[in-house]
């Protein structure tokens, strides 16, 4: 499975005036390495399905192997190992074709349900869309016949036969479930790409795929523990009690939950793209004036609102920008008070990365954004003349309203 996302992650002043502090590198875990450049992290969830399956395939190890004894649990442990060690190669094909077609992965993270790769950006064509989901369940095919291979070499009923057919039956369990054609599974962005291919518009595409997704939640919720309990799966129906029928209705309804919720996250990760366009610094700058650093915050709101402005700039003697008054300083100041503040208390240092172009727009914008964490940012022509400032509390406000409108 892999997931492409947009995060907006923004800094938090310490409330001294100064810039804010870059967000972290992204995790999610244990940081295990950067292949290809891009961060694998095991999540703490891992763990717990590692233990989970090493207890249930010990159990089966017990019944096949009965001569390893407790030995089986250290034999589980390496299968699951080996087991997340093909999920990885799963999600690693994603990555490498999502490089290969200049679409940046912010990182690869191994988790419960297997793995999720983070590709931040769109497929700019179906075709491309449809490579990009496909290499997964095409590796994991690959593994399970190389494993399938490697059973015909080794005695049946050995250790190694028996790790080798659990490999090959769990990749081959990985990639028929991820052809699956439904958000958010690689099946359903194939199928998202298709209905692209056939109308044109990416949106159709996701939400044909979304809801096919939604419907698999539920098939999944309620067919799963009803082919356990027939028998359907190939257990006998004498065997089955009522411990295992809870565990597979749990096991299903976190599934049914994982590709409900993932199904939802790709709709809204859609309209969010569609309205990105809408999201326009020229057009959500607040106008602003320029004072000096010595001025009066009284006298610089009094300016502002004489010429229509809702934003104060501070300028050097040379009229060159050197800092933006924040709102949130303005705020905080009692208007008893405001005659004895200089705006140069309560303006934030001006960077080269806090100048933003007027016609900056869409993605592109709030990538500009997301490299320079701020509250407000300068907005210049291309002549280097101030715009206005460009709040973030604005921004977010104007995708909200975006992505309140009906479609």
């Amino acid at each position: 499975m892999n997931e492409s996302g947009e995060r907006d992650k923004r800094g938090e002043s310490d409330g001294s005036g100064g810039k804010p502090q870059r967000p972290r590198e992204p995790g999610g875990g244990l940081l295990m390495g950067r292949p290809f450049g891009v961060p694998v992290y095991v999540a703490p969830s891992w763990f717990l399905v590692a233990a989970l399956i090493t207890w249930v395939f010990g159990g089966q190890l017990d019944r096949v192997l009965p001569e390893l004894g407790n030995l089986r649990y250290l034999v589980s442990l390496f299968f699951a190992v080996a087991f997340y060690a093909s999920v990885l190669v799963h999600e690693l094909a994603h990555t490498v074709a999502a490089l290969r077609f200049k679409l940046p992965v912010r990182r690869i993270q191994l988790q419960f349900f297997g793995g999720v790769s983070e590709i931040e950006k769109e497929s700019e064509t179906p075709g491309r869309e449809f490579v990009l989901a496909f290499v997964g369940p095409l590796l994991s095919l690959v593994l399970a016949g190389v494993f399938y291979a490697g059973m015909r070499v080794v005695e049946p009923g050995t250790v190694p036969g028996v790790l080798l057919a659990g490999l090959m039956i769990s990749n081959l369990i990985v990639a028929a479930f991820n052809l699956l054609p439904g958000l958010p599974l690689d099946g359903g962005r194939m199928l998202r790409a298709l209905v692209w291919k056939l109308t044109g518009k990416p949106m159709s595409g996701t939400i044909a795929a979304a809801w096919v997704g939604r419907a698999l939640a539920v098939a999944v919720l309620i067919g799963l523990p009803l082919l356990t309990h027939t028998g359907a799966l190939g257990n006998a129906t004498e065997d089955i009690g009522g411990m295992e029928t809870v565990t597979d209705a749990l096991l299903a309804a976190i599934l049914a939950a994982i590709i409900w919720t993932g199904a939802g996250n790709s709709l809204r990760m859609a309209r969010l793209r569609e309205h990105l366009p809408d999201l326009r610094a020229r057009t959500l700058t607040r106008r602003a004036v320029p004072v000096e650093s010595a001025t009066p915050l009284s006298e610089a709101l009094r300016r502002a609102n004489t010429a229509g402005a809702r934003a104060l700039v501070v300028v050097d003697g040379q009229g060159e920008p050197t800092g933006v008054v924040r709102e949130a300083a303005i705020v905080g100041v009692p208007e008893h008070r405001r005659p004895w503040v200089a705006v140069s208390g309560l303006a934030q240092d001006l960077t080269e990365d806090m100048k933003i172009p007027a016609e900056l727009a869409g993605e592109a914008l709030l990538e500009r954004l997301r490299a320079a964490p701020a509250t407000e940012y300068l907005v210049v022509e291309e002549t280097g003349e101030i715009y206005g400032v460009l709040s973030t509390a604005d921004v977010e406000r104007a995708f909200v309203s975006a992505m309140a409108r009906p479609q």
